[in-house]
């Protein structure tokens, strides 16, 4: 079993959000999600060799496996990239539970993945349902809730200032059962800093300290909803600052940034 290490989306060389890419690892889901559990690491992914340059990625965190993760996705582009030297093109990946493709391509010192927006589940998300799901009774909402989808669908809720994204400690595990129940991948928190700007924090794992440092697949939802380019930081105040920059191209949406691996020892 090969293991690498890969710090993705940070903002500065050394930071960012760890994944682990596992190549040769274990096959069957059930000792996947045990080799997650055991990691102090918030995401997994498992390759498996497909037919020509196409790959499968099987996504973990400790508590649960995931249709989609794109900072481990992220780190899959670079131990990919790095073997297949400088004049690679661009390579393919399937996910594993749901087939979805995903292309990761390179661009100076950043890399890639474009994906589609995918469909979300019809329910009814308000003011009160933000205020339960985040124990805030009195929350003021900046916009709407609203659900988006790049793969893994999250609830998205924008606050008015920072002061109130920071200071939020939500009930862990209301968010994870709702989500649950009506197929959700937890609530996204973001504040406006600037034009096209955001700060955000993840809700989705349920231990306080494995609170996701940059969350890929939050920034391409937001990125589908508003149909325009963002920068999103996230994880400053985790002590692991993290950049995340997205794009739409043709209807695709591309989210991407810095991904760099831990020599292995």
């Amino acid at each position: 079993m090969q293991v690498h290490t890969v710090p993705c989306f940070g903002a500065l060389p050394g930071h960012g959000n760890v994944a682990l890419v596992i190549e040769e690892g274990p096959a069957t889901p059930e000792e996947r999600q045990a080799f997650a559990r055991a990691q102090p690491h918030p995401a997994c992914v498992f390759l498996d060799p497909g037919l020509q340059r196409y790959w499968f990625a099987d996504y973990y965190y400790p508590h649960a496996r995931s249709p989609l993760c794109l900072h481990a996705t992220l780190g899959a582009a670079q131990v990919l990239f790095a073997r297949a030297g400088q004049a690679a093109q661009d390579i393919v990946l399937a996910t594993a539970m749901r087939g979805q493709p995903l292309r990761l391509c390179r661009q100076g010192d950043d890399f890639f993945v474009a994906l589609q927006p995918q469909s979300v589940p019809e329910l009814a998300v308000d003011g009160a349902l933000a205020a339960w799901l985040l124990d805030q009774p009195d929350l003021a909402l900046a916009a709407a809730p609203v659900l988006a989808s790049v793969g893994s669908p999250k609830l998205l809720l924008e606050v008015p200032e920072r002061a109130c994204l920071h200071a939020l400690r939500p009930p862990l595990d209301r968010i994870a059962d709702w989500g649950r129940a009506h197929g959700v991948s937890g609530c996204y928190v973001v504040c406006r800093i600037g034009e096209d700007a955001y700060e955000g924090r993840n809700f989705n794992h349920l231990d306080p300290a494995m609170e996701d440092r940059a969350t890929g697949v939050a920034a391409g939802a937001l990125t589908a909803h508003l149909g325009r380019a963002i920068t999103l930081h996230q994880g400053g105040a985790l002590g692991a600052p993290c950049l995340i920059r997205t794009r739409v191209e043709d209807g695709a949406i591309l989210v991407g940034g810095r991904a760099e691996a831990v020599p292995a020892n």
